[in-house]
């Protein structure tokens, strides 16, 4: 009886790993083991960064909230306690953008926050 081989799946594990090391440069996307070490670590950054990312973009979104705020003389530790005192819910994202891209919506929030506060 022949030998049995598992030539299909290693194979298929091995394509698979240089498939996703395509693009490094060198030996990182021609030899299985450099390959490997590389695609690993890539997809522990990838993961770590997933959570990163929203970090960002919370503080970018604080940013931009207190740029605007303080525009109408208000910080923004100050607006925030006033929309809570005042009883509006409404995100940092949304608060962002709306500072961005509605600027009157934006003074009229600015105002509820102050008489709230």
């Amino acid at each position: 009886m022949a030998r049995a081989t598992s030539a299909v799946s290693s194979r298929r594990r091995r394509r698979k790993i240089l498939k996703q090391a395509k693009g490094y440069r060198g030996a990182r996307s021609k030899l299985l083991r450099a390959a490997r070490l590389n695609v690993e670590r890539a997809l522990q950054y990838a993961y770590r960064d997933r959570r990163v990312r929203k970090r960002h973009f919370r503080s970018l979104w604080i940013t931009r909230i207190n740029a605007a705020a303080r525009v109408h003389g208000l910080s923004y530790s100050r607006f925030m306690d006033g929309l809570k005192k005042a009883g509006i819910d409404l995100d940092r994202k949304v608060l962002a953008d709306l500072a961005i891209n509605d600027p009157n919506g934006f003074a009229q929030i600015v105002e509820l926050a102050r008489r709230g506060a």
